[in-house]
């Protein structure tokens, strides 16, 4: 909200940049019998100022997109709607500023103009350039002081609304102490090795009851039977010669990529003449002072001197002396075209050579593919007439080396054509009414597809799924054997035994929050804990069959001296008082809308909106 001085002579400075900036665009100004678009109590909103203020808002969208908006769109956004509303809200302000007897002096009003950075000339506030500015905005003096006046009586007003309505110290209190509170525990996760026995076998019983009981486990998702044809660049490499003059032309091409010279990490510390380089190294062979003194020294930071990974060409005269240097350390003073330096070497990066011969495959692969490529996009054209005159897939099996495959497709598909993005969009969409046509894949491959028939979900045999089920089985089996062994050893710890006593590995954890993780434990172990109370110990059983035994031994409030706790309360406190004063404002303003009652001339509005066609 506006209020005080300050923030009133801002505001009124952006606005006289505004009318400034908007001067070259022009004003739209209505002649006429129409004098307003509506009303608010006694306060009527003029209607040149809806169509100054519709103006300014469909340019300063402009600027931001960087093209015209034609109106139409203008309505669409909704753009003339907040227009209105914002004015309506404005003369709401003014009725009630009015009714209450609210205004500035004279004297205010003035001292607000003159500051006004726009409106300055050499020696000070310039009358004509004031003139000026508001003549191109198609404004008056009138109109302008009145608008200034009236904005600074609602930023009055609005201050008054919500100023000394802080949100009670208790809601970010509430959020810290829920978001902030931290528990000290000790838990111990349960494995098979924990049993008295392992889990026996199952029986053909146990099977058939427990896939019966699961069903939803072991029942294949609906499916689409879709045939199809595939065209690969992969089917068509193999069969595809490169000259190896090209293979040698494109490696000759990258070089730069195949044979990669050492490099090293350098820093460079550059001396006006020989004598202070060579002073500066006696006194770091000596001891006396680091690298890092002799870069203070010279007023610079190691970022100055960092020269990054270079080449010994890269380095010019110093590049014989700085790679011939085993290992790293301190090179110099070694001459320089900027002077004598020392460099310091930092780390070694081996160069690597990668002969013709060994890059000959990957090269003749690269090559092989676009010539695939292109030949695939040959044959797509050709395959594209046939599907248009009426040919089957069936019938373009073979062509220009097209595979013809079926495939259950369904989400969760693992062959490789359910791999393309592109296919399974098609195969997602695809319904008995389509015709097959080209569908162009990421890789430079193509395929078309027929839909079949729908495949029902169904629950697969026991003998199909054997093994899944039997896994699921002994999974089941084993954590619910560990969830009864976790709460028989619950009653001793509870007894006061210790976790390791019992034989299991304790861990224990201080100052965890709701939002911590902690890796291996069950998913639900920080969810059941801040459900506790200190001295509880509970089992907790994850959805993933892991079992732990869990023992709070203390419930800590938030860390108010923790800089990132200071910090969400000051944000949650900004955010509460921010909400606080905009829902008053946001009420008081319906209020007084409301008392005064509202009216709108469409008659108005529509004659401001023809102009902007």
């Amino acid at each position: 909200m506006a209020s005080g001085k300050t923030s009133k002579t801002f505001m009124w400075g952006i606005m006289g940049l505004l009318i400034v900036g908007l001067g070259g665009f022009g004003a739209t100004n209505l002649s006429g019998n129409i004098t307003r678009v509506g009303s608010v109590g006694d306060e009527d909103i003029d209607v040149n100022e809806y169509a100054r203020n519709l103006q300014q808002d469909i340019r300063a969208i402009e600027a931001q997109t960087g093209s015209a908006m034609p109106f139409n769109q203008v309505l669409a956004a909704g753009i003339d709607r907040a227009v209105l509303a914002r004015l309506v809200g404005q003369a709401a302000l003014d009725n009630e500023a009015a009714t209450l007897g609210l205004s500035i002096s004279d004297a205010t009003l003035s001292e607000q103009i003159l500051s006004i950075g726009s409106f300055q000339g050499a020696d000070g506030f310039d009358r004509e350039s004031y003139r000026f500015a508001l003549q191109q905005a198609g404004l008056s003096e009138i109109e302008f002081e009145g608008e200034m006046r009236a904005d600074t009586v609602r930023a009055l007003l609005q201050g008054a609304i919500v100023a000394g309505a802080p949100m009670p110290s208790t809601y970010a209190d509430t959020l810290i102490g829920y978001a902030g509170e931290r528990r000290n525990f000790t838990w111990a996760l349960l494995n098979t090795t924990h049993l008295s026995a392992p889990i026996a076998a199952p029986s053909e019983e146990q099977l058939a009851a427990f896939h019966s009981e699961n069903a939803d486990q072991f029942t294949s998702p609906a499916k689409k039977r879709l045939t199809y044809i595939w065209l690969s660049p992969d089917d068509l490499v193999a069969g595809i010669e490169v000259d190896e003059a090209r293979i040698a032309a494109l490696y000759e091409e990258r070089i730069d990529q195949y044979m990669v010279p050492e490099r090293r990490l350098v820093e460079r510390l550059i001396y006006s003449d020989a004598a202070s380089a060579d002073a500066a190294r006696v006194a770091f062979d000596a001891g006396e002072k680091s690298f890092e003194d002799l870069v203070s020294d010279r007023g610079l930071d190691l970022a100055d001197v960092d020269m990054g990974d270079v080449t010994a060409v890269s380095l010019g005269a110093a590049g014989e002396a700085v790679f011939a240097t085993q290992g790293t350390g301190i090179v110099g003073p070694v001459e320089t075209s900027l002077g004598p330096a020392l460099f310091r070497i930092n780390g070694i990066l081996l160069g690597t050579e990668t002969t013709l011969e060994q890059a000959r495959d990957e090269l003749h692969a690269e090559l092989a593919t676009d010539a695939a490529r292109r030949q695939i996009e040959r044959v797509s054209e050709d395959i594209d007439n046939l599907l248009a005159g009426g040919a089957t897939l069936e019938e373009l099996d073979g062509e220009g080396g097209a595979k013809l495959a079926t495939i259950d497709w369904h989400l969760g598909s693992e062959e490789p054509i359910a791999g393309y993005g592109d296919f399974r969009n098609a195969a997602a969409s695809v319904s008995a009414s389509d015709y097959p046509e080209i569908i162009r894949l990421d890789d430079g491959g193509i395929a078309a597809l027929r839909f079949d028939e729908d495949v029902a979900a169904a629950l697969q045999p026991l003998d199909t799924v054997r093994a899944e089920v039997i896994a699921a089985w002994q999974a089941d089996e084993t954590a619910k054997a560990l969830a009864a062994k976790a709460e028989e050893l619950l009653a001793q710890v509870k007894s006061g035994t210790g976790m390791d006593e019992l034989g299991l590995t304790a861990r224990a954890e201080v100052d965890i929050m709701r939002s911590d993780f902690i890796t291996d434990a069950p998913a639900a172990l920080i969810g059941d804990v801040f459900a506790m109370t200190a001295g509880d110990a509970a089992v907790v059983v994850g959805a993933d069959g892991t079992v732990a035994i869990v023992s709070l031994e203390a419930v800590n409030s938030p860390d108010q001296d923790n800089v990132e706790v200071a910090g969400f309360r000051n944000i949650l406190a900004q955010q509460g008082d921010a909400g606080l004063s905009d829902d008053l404002y946001a009420a008081y303003a319906r209020a007084i809308q409301d008392a005064a009652g509202i009216y709108l001339d469409q008659t108005a509005i529509n004659a401001v909106h023809a102009n902007f066609r």
